[in-house]
């Protein structure tokens, strides 16, 4: 490990490991949702209702990979097929009250795992972890051209 990417590269794949399904705290019991599930919930939850075309620009993947993922959350209840509202051909996914509900729980799960990873960290820290963290996602947006929405601060 001679430059400090070779670093960033080990210490991201170690992370990776640790948000896939089967972690340590999936098995705790936490977990309702795929990752897949949650990425794609997010998504629709900050651009509202999308298409599969929409939603294979905003990912990069094929409209057959889009098809499986949302199909298995619209047979889950997290989803609908809606008419496009604008009034194209195109029918979009729009998320239902219970996908609400469970992005909701999901993500509160997540953020309650973080506060206790980071209990012993200083606010600023905590902070310019997430300024870094943004940062780093951004530039990765920037050169793939996929920008994420991200909320109003």
């Amino acid at each position: 490990m001679d430059k400090p990417t070779h670093l960033i590269e080990f210490e991201t794949m170690l992370l990776g490991r640790h948000l896939q399904p089967g972690a340590p705290r999936s098995r705790r019991g936490g977990g309702c949702l795929d990752r897949s599930a949650y990425t794609l919930l997010s998504r629709i939850r900050m651009e509202g209702p999308m298409s599969i075309g929409q939603l294979s620009e905003a990912f990069g993947l094929d409209a057959s990979t889009l098809n499986r993922q949302t199909a298995a959350m619209l047979r889950a209840g997290l989803v609908e097929r809606i008419p496009d509202p604008a009034g194209g051909i195109a029918r979009k996914f729009r998320i239902t009250e219970q996908g609400e509900g469970s992005l909701d729980a999901e993500r509160a799960e997540n953020i309650s795992g973080l506060d206790q990873v980071m209990a012993d960290w200083a606010p600023d820290e905590v902070a310019g972890f997430a300024a870094y963290l943004k940062r780093f996602n951004g530039d990765i947006e920037d050169l793939d051209g996929r920008p994420w929405p991200r909320p109003r601060s």
